[in-house]
């Protein structure tokens, strides 16, 4: 059970990252979150690395994105 559990959520993050990648034109990588909704860097650079494992992201999409993520405040 706890497989399938962790399957979904990381499908589940590579959904949500693969929608924001949608949103990011290549010339400049701002990514809007909605105010309501919060997570720690940590989570964002774990979802982002599972992304670029899965291949969602190229090498240089998820460096820009993890820039992006790291200059933000905490």
């Amino acid at each position: 059970m706890k497989d399938h559990q962790r399957l979904f959520g990381l499908a589940l993050a590579c959904a949500g990252l693969l929608a924001l990648s949608g949103c990011v034109s290549s010339s400049t990588s701002r990514v809007t979150v909605q105010e309501g909704v919060k997570f720690s860097k940590g989570r964002e650079l774990d979802d982002l690395v599972k992304a670029y494992e899965a291949q969602a992201l190229t090498r240089s999409e998820y460096e820009e994105l993890r820039q992006v993520v790291m200059k933000r405040p905490n």
